[in-house]
């Protein structure tokens, strides 16, 4: 997806804050608390030189004076309007741009410091930010947001600390611009993915492709009425104008359906390196869908367990915006998934055969339901499964032994994978691809044997 700058705006909603707010708002700063401090020394060493209480009295005056001034002027200094809002394309864990636009209408010079309201739990870098608006102008501030979370999130306004004109207090006011974030996942990790597959492409892109006759359904020439060739092959203008039988002749299909079967449920909250279940799974589902559209084949994608989304296969030229579009704020639930209704729904979606990628991560209670969405969808699809595991098992099959309850430890994670490998069996008995692997495996093991179903000629 380009990365181009696009601008989200609301209609700017903002008012004058109401003077109950504005007063409650106020700020004395350092000068002023400095001064105060003065004047309080000045005043005790009254008490030992009478003089000083004729100064202490003047000065109070002063500050007093000089004090409210600058709070009444405060007060009546009006707000900037924040006009607007843009950035890029924010991808998970990269640094991105984001521009705010404020405007200064009135005549008043304008001094403060500037806070955007975004998501608390992204990186910031330039902000908060020192701002000098001289009356009427503009300025743009630029500052730089590290997503670590994809999805949508509502950005409400910014937060200003107002200085008045002799820097004595400061106000704090908001201002109101309701925008928009999309964080999307990591598009480069998922072409530094998909880079060997689009390299094995390259290399075979020279390999001539025969087309068979009397196969697939794109038309390709007329040709002359051979003996076999069935009657619905033959044209029948075309024998007339010919004064012979002539025959339609097609090149083989090469583009085929790939429809991902998203586990959103309560399983895929898992985390393994500070990553989601559900955030690997969608990067390698995102990974094979760009190697498979690139190999022309049509993509699409439907969601159980949790929020429902269906994505129907096309073979269009937006079909990864279109996919990614689809997939970026999805976010596991607290839902108990059901593969079997899943598996029917889909049956019901997608009467043409395609190849069907169900991502989960099962548990011994899933099984049953497991098996029988997978004897329903073998009817009618190629089915693949990829069944994700958590990496602390792996990790406490490495650990040293120690005492007892190590040992027990490490035989119940052992009985654990025994009954996982039976079920696995059981799927390949009939006759499912099944992929039991770590998260972080899922996007290399995905495309291998995606590949590889492809060059056998499977789907």
């Amino acid at each position: 997806m380009p990365i181009s700058m696009k601008a989200e705006e609301s209609a700017l909603t903002r008012s004058d804050p109401r003077p109950l707010q504005t007063w409650l708002g106020i700020r004395p700063r350092a000068p002023l608390v400095l001064a105060l401090a003065g004047w309080t020394s000045v005043g005790l060493a009254a008490v030992w030189l009478p003089l000083a209480g004729l100064v202490w009295q003047g000065v109070g005056i002063l500050l007093g004076v000089f004090a409210a001034a600058d709070l009444l002027a405060l007060a009546r200094l009006p707000s900037p309007d924040l006009c607007g809002r843009m950035h890029g394309v924010l991808l998970l864990g990269a640094p991105g741009r984001v521009r705010l636009t404020l405007a200064n209408p009135s005549p008043r010079h304008l001094r403060f410091r500037l806070h955007d309201l975004h998501p608390s739990r992204f990186a910031v870098q330039g902000l908060p930010r020192e701002v000098a608006l001289e009356a009427g102008t503009t300025a743009r501030i630029d500052y730089r947001l590290t997503p670590s979370q994809r999805g949508s999130f509502a950005i409400p306004g910014c937060e200003l600390a107002l200085r008045s004109p002799l820097g004595l207090w400061v106000g704090l006011r908001a201002l109101t611009l309701s925008t928009t974030l999309q964080v999307f996942p990591n598009l480069a990790r998922i072409g530094r993915d998909a880079l060997p597959a689009m390299q094995d492409r390259r290399t075979s892109a020279g390999e001539r492709r025969r087309p068979r006759r009397g196969e697939g359904a794109e038309f390709l020439q007329l040709r002359d009425y051979h003996r076999g060739d069935g009657l619905r092959r033959i044209d029948w203008k075309a024998t007339a104008r010919m004064r012979k039988l002539i025959a339609r002749e097609y090149e083989d299909e090469c583009d085929r359906h790939l429809v991902f079967l998203l586990d959103t449920g309560r399983r895929m909250r898992h985390r393994d390196a500070e990553r989601s279940h559900l955030d690997e799974a969608l990067s390698a589902l995102l990974t094979v869908a760009f190697v498979a559209i690139a190999h022309g084949d049509a993509v699409g994608l439907m969601t159980y367990g949790g929020s429902r989304r269906w994505c129907a296969p096309r073979k269009e030229a937006q079909s990864m915006r279109r996919l990614l579009e689809r997939v970026y704020d999805i976010q596991p639930s607290l839902e108990a998934s059901d593969p079997l209704q899943a598996a029917r729904e889909l049956l019901h979606r997608m009467p043409r055969r395609a190849l069907v990628v169900m991502i989960t991560n099962s548990r011994d209670e899933d099984q049953s339901g497991l098996e029988r969405a997978a004897r329903l969808l073998r009817r009618r699809h190629l089915l693949m499964v990829a069944d994700l595991r958590e990496s602390a098992l792996d990790r406490s099959l490495e650990t040293e032994i120690a005492d007892l309850p190590g040992a027990l430890r490490l035989h119940a994670v052992h009985g654990w994978l025994a009954t996982r490998r039976h079920h696995r069996e059981r799927l390949r008995h009939l006759g499912v691809d099944i992929l039991d692997l770590l998260p972080a495996q899922l996007p290399g093991a995905l495309v291998e044997r995606y590949l590889a179903i492809k060059r056998a000629g499977r789907l």
